[in-house]
């Protein structure tokens, strides 16, 4: 059996050159919004989820982007109210929310 239930992980990749990125998309705010949540809920911890920050997981053109393993699934955000639903539908019901997958 896995650690986590769910580890999530988010590109947090800022480009210097002003090419597309995550970060650009206020990425680690995001992720720190799903990391508070998660401890809000009573997700977080050993067997439950983990919510991670990544560098450059190289779909900047999706971006910003996340990753739920084990499922491997990959999504594309907008808000707080899209991180919600992803919570929710996958971590919660373990349901991939389809609209967001990318």
């Amino acid at each position: 059996m896995s650690y986590y239930k769910y580890h999530v992980f988010f590109c947090t990749n800022l480009r210097e050159d002003g090419s597309a990125c995550c970060q650009r998309f206020d990425a680690q705010g995001m992720r720190d919004y799903a990391k508070q949540c998660s401890k809000e809920l009573g997700l977080a911890g050993a067997g439950k989820v983990r919510i991670n920050t990544a560098g450059c997981l190289d779909r900047c053109s999706e971006g910003p982007v996340m990753v739920v393993y084990p499922e491997g699934v990959w999504y594309s955000y907008v808000d707080r109210e899209d991180i919600d639903e992803i919570f929710q539908e996958h971590l919660i019901r373990g349901k991939p929310v389809e609209r967001l997958k990318i």
